[in-house]
């Protein structure tokens, strides 16, 4: 998950996986996959700095192929 700030400073946890896109109108627009939009005081960079991160995060955990 990734952390988020709504524009009345609440915090939200968002699962990035169901993300499907993002854009500054100028303010920065979360559309998820299930039509619900966040808008959010993040730029699209610190979102997708946020993103990589987590991915980064994610996949160390993963046990490594084991080739023969």
């Amino acid at each position: 998950m990734i952390k988020v700030t709504r524009i009345n400073n609440t915090v939200l946890y968002v699962n990035p996986d169901l993300i499907e896109f993002f854009e500054e109108t100028p303010d920065t627009v979360i559309t998820m996959t299930t039509g619900k939009k966040l808008i959010v005081l993040e730029s699209v960079e610190e979102l997708q700095e946020r993103i990589i991160a987590y991915r980064k995060e994610v996949y160390a955990g993963l046990p490594k192929k084991v080739t023969r």
